[in-house]
């Protein structure tokens, strides 16, 4: 068994990434925290070629070096917009036709493993602030929750970790065309 080298690899250039066809899904972050969770997911959406980040309310922004230090670059190929309110981003959403999601732990939430959704769908994905989880009054403007199911003590995750495995199950489904 060999590792691959980085021309192995095919590394898009920014431009290249700027150009290919993207999954349609756009993760929102609202209010959050740590500039170094926004540029994981960053990292985590260039990875997997998401259509966008929305950025909502404090949470930081590019250029911001903590960003920088965590998105190896990401903030530049990933596109991103910024709202000063949720409910600002999603009545864009909403207009361009996307199915809004958030991602929390709610008495109705959808458990992730079951949800389903078209290849050509357009999904957001909201994750809310690493204490407070998503806003009440954003969690109402959306079509539905989508836990993670989780089995240990703690019951959350790190919300760079929670995007990775929400956005893997997307990308992987809408590859697969049964999710």
């Amino acid at each position: 068994m060999r590792k691959l080298s980085m021309e192995e690899l095919g590394r898009k250039s920014v431009e290249e990434f700027r150009q290919a066809d993207k999954t349609p899904v756009i993760v929102v972050l609202e209010n959050i925290r740590s500039a170094y969770n926004v540029g994981s997911i960053f990292r985590t959406a260039d990875a997997f070629l998401i259509e966008a980040v929305y950025i909502i309310g404090y949470s930081a922004k590019p250029p911001h070096k903590e960003i920088k230090k965590t998105a190896l670059g990401a903030e530049e190929s990933v596109s991103w917009k910024y709202f000063n309110t949720s409910a600002e981003a999603i009545a864009e959403l909403k207009q361009k036709g996307y199915k809004i999601f958030a991602i929390e732990q709610t008495e109705v939430s959808l458990k992730l493993q079951l949800v389903n959704f078209k290849p050509e769908e357009k999904v957001a994905a909201i994750f809310g602030n690493e204490v407070t989880g998503v806003e009440q009054s954003t969690i109402l403007l959306c079509e539905g929750c989508i836990e993670i199911p989780q089995s240990g003590m703690k019951h959350s995750l790190n919300i760079a970790t929670a995007a990775g495995v929400l956005l893997w199950e997307l990308v992987r489904g809408k590859l697969a065309g049964n999710i």
